[in-house]
């Protein structure tokens, strides 16, 4: 009866620890949680808006930003422990979540005008910005 006890408290312990750990470095960056999860949430609304005015809703597309958010949040954990771990990946997080935070913001642009809320012209001009190096759209 007594190895039961200590086992159920040992691993309580550890279960508690582990889980503060991470709920601290969530709440130390808790606006790089909430960027990527508007981000992502916000392209995931525009783009069900879009694909149901072109093909109907489709459920196993709308799921697709659940995992999306799933994976981003692990990656997101991934890399901040990872910076909080090693004293000189400081910059880690910017550089692997940049990426994510350009194509989804130009995702979010894209289906935003496909679902009527932005004007065509606007986000090619946009879009045309960004990439100068290729030339305007006529």
């Amino acid at each position: 009866m007594k190895t039961i006890k200590l086992a159920i408290l040992t691993s309580t312990m550890s279960i508690a620890f582990i889980c503060s750990y991470f709920m601290e470095l969530t709440m130390k960056n808790a606006e790089q949680y909430l960027a990527v999860a508007m981000l992502i949430f916000a392209d995931g609304f525009f783009g069900i808006i879009a694909g149901t005015k072109r093909e109907g809703f489709k459920t196993f597309k709308a799921l697709k930003i659940i995992k999306t958010l799933v994976f981003w949040t692990i990656m997101l954990t991934v890399i901040l422990v990872i910076e909080k771990s090693i004293p000189g990946a400081g910059w880690l997080s910017e550089t692997v979540t940049m990426p994510l935070v350009v194509f989804q913001l130009i995702s979010a642009l894209k289906n935003a005008s496909m679902a009527g809320f932005i004007k065509t012209d606007i986000v090619n001009q946009i879009l045309d910005r960004i990439d100068k190096h290729k030339g305007e759209r006529k």
